[in-house]
């Protein structure tokens, strides 16, 4: 009976190039634009989820998934259902396969036959019997994981593996791009926003601008909620009302 194995880390210190040729460099540089050219990290995560499939060899299926320390999963992007493993409770929220542990030491997990050792997990019970997991983020508290799954035992080989980490390197350096503006535009709008709802307190309460910021951060506090969601509310209520409910002092 095939047995389940886990890559270590070792064996991926120095790869070789592998030996397709142009084909696999044009595969692979269409894809770095299909990823780049995505607007939010979820459409980032979203499309690399489609593109492992049709990259990688004998993959069926494919998902990101966040791992916290303790085995707690929650799915971030995935190709179809079979694949949502957070879509609901399953044996307690913890990682459908417990190779999935050795990603905080190793960058890659293959799992050659999910129902080795007799099965019992919930990759068996999806029918999912091969598994091609990569890293594409890792801190303290959590990691960020692509994984490829196939119906049939034994799929990915080393030609799947090269591939998929040529590949998560892309959808690293695309994530980290789309995540970096994501945060630069909210950042904009928030500024945005305090400075509409400042502006709003000075006209209403006739005071000057530091007056105004000082009592919006003294409302924030107050009420223990955001300053970004409390100038959104006054914002809100000022253009929804006529000015009515702005009295934050």
């Amino acid at each position: 009976m095939p047995k389940r194995f886990v890559v270590a880390a070792s064996e991926f210190t120095d790869l070789p190039r592998f030996p397709v040729g142009f084909e696999l460099a044009e595969a692979l540089t269409a894809a770095a634009r299909e990823l780049h050219g995505t607007g939010t990290p979820d459409d980032t995560m979203h499309t690399a989820v489609t593109l492992a499939v049709r990259l990688l060899p004998d993959a069926e299926h494919a998902d990101i998934s966040e791992i916290q320390r303790g085995g707690r999963l929650r799915s971030l992007a995935w190709t179809d259902e079979t694949v949502r493993f957070a879509a609901e409770p399953r044996q307690g929220g913890h990682t459908p396969h417990p190779d999935w542990e050795r990603l905080w030491t190793t960058p890659v997990v293959r799992t050659d036959d999910s129902e080795a050792d007799g099965g019992g997990n919930v990759l068996s019970g999806r029918g999912l019997r091969s598994a091609l997991s990569l890293r594409l983020r890792a801190d303290r508290r959590r990691l960020t994981v692509l994984t490829a799954y196939a119906r049939k035992p034994q799929a990915f080989g080393e030609d799947a593996t090269r591939i998929g980490r040529l590949f998560t390197a892309h959808v690293s350096l695309a994530l980290d791009s789309a995540t970096v503006r994501a945060q630069l535009t909210e950042a904009m709008r928030t500024r945005d926003l305090i400075g509409q709802a400042t502006g709003i307190l000075m006209e209403r309460l006739d005071i000057d601008a530091a007056g105004a910021f000082e009592s919006l951060v003294k409302a924030s506090q107050r009420e223990n909620v955001k300053l970004r969601d409390l100038a959104r509310r006054i914002v809100d209520a000022n253009s929804g009302a006529g000015g009515r409910g702005v009295t934050e002092r």
